[in-house]
């Protein structure tokens, strides 16, 4: 019989990745969104999989919700995606971080517990709990120093899943994933930001780039094979944590220079520096050793910055050429619908 795979925070970036690679699997893939009815999926949509997909409403901040969507599904894995996904915005909204965060993945674990179901939980951890660690790679046994709102709910939920997994004997494990993109990416994410402006300026477009520090360093991976080392994560016979790199540093600068020069520009004529973006606490350099997850996991980064920056642009492309061919042919329909 085929998996029932249950993700929380399907619409994003990772989910919708996620989904795609369990349906090729052969997986039953259902997905939740805070309001099933209203939310569009786009990212599903645009990867031509939401028909494939069923959908629930769920707040995992709801107890009463989570164990009513776990006792319907009876999913054979949870993928825990959901929650703020943005450093930025965390420090304007740190209660609503925290509370998405930490005390949704709580709600989860407790009632995993609660129902005895034999389900095996991913959990989504993140680099930004290492903090700074002075330019020495991160991996598992690296003590966290979290820099940011985001970072600290990132760690409290890391901890909760740890101490389930050893209290409880649950099947729970975090993926502390480094950075990695995709054309998926929401605008406020900088990757994105940077490709969309860089193709606007290569459209014809006079503006200007701001960036905040183009010389923070990160560790930049392409998201579609980042999901693959999720679901191996519930394949192994014990569950454990592992980082999830590239284990290639770059910084920002030479992203942006990347993108820009596949668009035939120099960056150096479009884009400035403003000290307004520049946010209260960063970590200047991230650098990571995923050493465990290729050694258990069997799973390695393929793709590295350049070829992330180089991919982005080329996806950026193809939407805008999908937008044009969707209003002419929505212009034609009108036309059709007049005559």
């Amino acid at each position: 019989m085929a998996k029932t795979a249950l993700i929380f925070g399907i619409s994003g970036q990772d989910g919708a990745y996620l989904a795609k690679f369990l349906l090729g699997k052969g997986y039953e893939v259902f997905g939740t969104s805070r309001d099933a009815q209203i939310s569009a999926f786009v990212n599903l949509i645009r990867l031509g999989v939401r028909e494939r997909v069923e959908v629930e409403s769920v707040a995992l901040n709801d107890f009463r919700s989570v164990l009513q969507v776990l006792k319907r599904i009876h999913p054979d894995e949870i993928y825990n995606l959901a929650g703020q996904t943005s450093v930025g915005l965390s420090f304007d909204q740190p209660v609503e971080s925290f509370e998405s965060i930490s005390i949704a993945t709580l709600n989860l674990l407790e009632a995993v517990r609660f129902l005895e179901q034999p389900v095996k939980i991913y959990n989504a951890g993140s680099s930004e709990c290492f903090g700074n660690t002075q330019g020495h790679a991160a991996e598992e046994s690296t003590p966290f120093h979290p820099r940011s709102p985001y970072a600290v709910a990132k760690a409290a939920a890391y901890w909760h899943v740890a101490n389930y997994r050893d209290a409880y004997n649950l099947f729970a494990c975090s993926g502390l994933l480094f950075n990695h993109e995709s054309p998926l990416r929401p605008e406020r994410f900088v990757t994105r930001k940077i490709v969309n402006a860089a193709c606007r300026i290569a459209g014809g477009s006079s503006e200007r780039l701001e960036l905040g520090n183009i010389n923070i360093q990160r560790d930049w991976g392409w998201a579609p094979e980042y999901v693959e080392a999720m679901w191996l994560m519930l394949q192994q016979e014990a569950p454990d944590d592992y980082v999830i790199a590239t284990g290639e540093t770059n910084r920002l600068e030479d992203f942006v220079h990347t993108v820009f020069l596949s668009l035939e520009l120099d960056w150096k004529d479009h884009v400035e520096v403003n000290q307004k973006l520049l946010r209260p606490a960063d970590i200047l350099i991230s650098r990571a050793n995923s050493g465990k997850a290729a050694r258990k996991l069997g799973w390695r980064a393929k793709y590295r910055m350049r070829d992330v920056a180089r991919m982005m642009v080329e996806g950026e492309g193809g939407r805008r050429k999908t937008e044009v061919r969707g209003r002419k042919a929505d212009d034609g329909a009108r036309r059709t619908e007049e005559e």
